[in-house]
């Protein structure tokens, strides 16, 4: 088995070759077939999330161990399955769910093992799909993905669920009515406005510091692109948004960018936070009550969101989102791109279905 490792932060990847694992009990052995390249991979790649005033979280205090395989968002052909594994079978083609937990918690048990204090992640607390094998611990976590193909199924497991998650939580009434603004028009961002096409939202106003990412938005269907460093943002936003803005997704997460955001709701308005990229912010408290401020985290999402979003795109096929496909070898390159902030759209490792 070939995998691709982080054995230390910040440096290259090493490329690992080790004897296929052979599933035992309720384990499930998977054939890669497209494994997605997600900007989360890069602070797992540093090694530490920025919490603003120069200070950081690492991995390392949170569990992480290295040498760590990453890729979290895969799908993969069933090969091989232990004793006890049932309902699945040599063949299948399955999305594997990546954010596992114990399974026992009471986290678990009321179906959010996302939010488990003891997480199983792949790619992050065990080995994930930038390999040619990936193992799972049980069939449970294989979701079933129709007719999508492979390379556009695997982002469902992490981009799809996440801003499928995060437009939920602001309520399918305000969806429906309200223009949202989507702070990203990276690969997360392109896949929030497909998503909300998918569940009949009004639509999105894109949020880029990349005049090539907001063409992409526009391309994909946003009322409007907006550059959040232009001097007049602020009044952009509200006249896109028709006066007063009611609801945000902001998956980049900076300092500036949650600030930008805040400024721009209105009474009663919500912001959900999604991106990781680090900082920190200062909002008066009576803001809160003053102005019903809803402003929330969301963290990927649960089995049963995946489960349903796959249903979505099932019923709802979502214009599919720019996707360059590339070998396992090409991991490396692939991650110095993301970071260079060169890539339109989503990068998936190989080999990919055709």
């Amino acid at each position: 088995m070939r995998s691709f490792q982080v054995r230390t932060c910040s440096e290259p990847l090493q490329c690992v070759e080790t004897t296929t694992p052979q599933p035992q009990g309720t384990e499930v052995l998977l054939r890669v077939l497209a494994a997605g390249v997600c900007h989360s991979d890069l602070h797992i790649w540093d090694g530490f999330y920025d919490i603003g005033g120069g200070k950081r979280i690492n991995l390392t205090d949170r569990g992480v161990t290295l040498p760590l395989t990453m890729g979290h968002e895969n799908v993969g052909e069933v090969v091989a399955v232990g004793p006890d594994a049932e309902g699945v079978r040599i063949g299948d083609r399955r999305i594997a769910f990546p954010w596992m937990g114990c399974g026992t918690c009471a986290v678990c048990r009321r179906e959010e093992e996302q939010l488990c204090p003891s997480p199983r992640f792949l790619g992050v607390f065990r080995a994930g799909g930038y390999s040619d094998h990936l193992l799972m611990p049980h069939p449970r976590y294989l979701v079933d993905y129709g007719d999508i193909p492979a390379e556009q199924a695997a982002p469902l497991a992490c981009s799809g669920v996440t801003t499928y998650g995060a437009l939920k939580k602001l309520g399918w009434d305000i969806l429906e009515r309200e223009a949202v603004v989507i702070v990203g028009a990276g690969g997360l961002g392109l896949m929030g406005l497909s998503i909300l096409k998918a569940m009949k939202g009004r639509g999105a106003i894109a949020l880029d510091i990349d005049a090539r990412k907001r063409e992409a938005a526009m391309q994909a269907g946003a009322l409007a692109a907006i550059d959040p460093a232009a001097p007049d943002a602020q009044r952009q936003i509200v006249a896109a948004a028709g006066g007063a803005l009611w609801a945000a997704v902001d998956l980049v997460g900076s300092s500036s960018t949650v600030q930008l955001c805040v400024n721009c709701l209105t009474k009663g308005g919500a912001l959900i936070v999604v991106g990781l990229y680090g900082g920190e912010v200062t909002i008066p408290t009576p803001f809160l009550p003053l102005r019903a401020l809803t402003l929330r985290g969301s963290y990927t999402g649960s089995l049963g969101e995946l489960k349903e979003l796959v249903a979505l795109v099932g019923n709802s096929p979502l214009p599919y989102v720019p996707m360059r496909v590339r070998p396992l070898d090409e991991a490396n390159s692939a991650l110095a791109d993301l970071k260079a902030g060169r890539v339109i759209g989503r990068q998936v490792l190989g080999p990919a279905e055709r």
